[in-house]
């Protein structure tokens, strides 16, 4: 999962051997192919695991995809389906129980209507198959026809760290702009916190170039720092996170990606302060925040 992160613009981690890349923008500089094969080598050739990639503009699609990826041996474990023809051409060779989502039971009552494959599937009326089956089916058809329904969602907050992350569309020289890229990251990493009603004892940043142009010199630096208290106030975050920004920030570089990592959490009213310490909260910090959020 780090070296995915590493190579997309988002990471949604799906599952522990799963995860969708958002690949916004990568289409502009390498061939979609090429840029597939190009992580399953990487992958390979860092960890030993064997991948199966498939690329496509929906979710749904890039299951699919997927699928095909691990069946075909011929496609190398990695399909691009972009293409409408060539998805269509796919969907009529797969079972309808193999689309994402549809289970065994939905599978049965599909086929008795005779929605036998994927493109029966991807054909049918959505409405109908909203009032016959479900809105969640509706979005799955929606999304077999290249309509995207399904968000990705890269700021997946576990137990242990929230991460936000994002790679630019284009290189980054200016230290303004790339600092304001961090504090919106900042500000979205804190929004996640208070919705898990944590408070963040360790907030680190990082930035890196780009890996793809020989030509470009590279840099890579994180700092991180253990804040007075823990605290969920965006306005606590952002201090500490210029700080470490202005500590690794280096000029003279194209920079390609930038994050920021809360972890060390605390449950709200949880953490025991120091007796000797002087209480640094911000006075109606709950208050701002909440209005902050709306």
């Amino acid at each position: 999962m780090t070296l995915l992160e590493e190579e997309a613009p988002r990471v949604e981690v799906y599952s522990i051997d799963e995860a969708f890349l958002d690949l916004a923008g990568v289409g502009h500089t390498l061939n979609l192919l090429d840029f597939g094969r190009q992580v399953k080598a990487r992958v390979d050739k860092c960890t030993g695991i064997t991948v199966g990639i498939g690329i496509a503009p929906t979710k749904t699609l890039a299951k699919l995809a997927n699928h095909a990826a691990k069946k075909y041996p011929a496609t190398g474990a990695v399909v691009d389906l972009m293409d409408t023809a060539r998805q269509r051409r796919l969907m009529a060779l797969v079972d309808v129980g193999d689309v994402w989502g549809v289970g065994r039971r939905l599978t049965e009552k599909l086929k008795a209507q005779g929605i036998k494959t994927a493109l029966d599937l991807a054909d049918a009326d959505p409405k109908v198959i909203r009032r016959e089956f479900s809105v969640v089916l509706e979005r799955t058809v929606r999304e077999l026809n290249g309509v995207s329904c399904m968000e990705l969602e890269a700021m997946a907050p576990t137990k242990k760290q929230i991460l936000c992350s994002r790679s630019f569309g284009q290189r980054i020289t200016d230290k303004s702009e790339l600092r304001q890229a961090v504090a919106k990251y900042v500000a979205r990493a804190g929004e996640k916190l208070r919705g898990e009603k944590r408070l963040a004892r360790v907030i680190q940043v990082f930035i890196r170039t780009g890996v793809f142009n020989p030509n470009d010199p590279c840099y890579s630096n994180a700092l991180s720092v253990e804040l007075p208290h823990p605290t969920d106030d965006t306005r606590d975050l952002l201090e500490a996170a210029d700080v470490l920004f202005s500590r690794i920030y280096r000029a003279g570089y194209r920079y390609a990606k930038a994050g920021v990592m809360l972890t060390d959490f605390f449950e709200q009213g949880a953490h025991q302060q120091d007796f000797f310490e002087e209480t640094s909260e911000r006075p109606h910090s709950k208050a701002h925040m909440e209005v902050m959020d709306r």
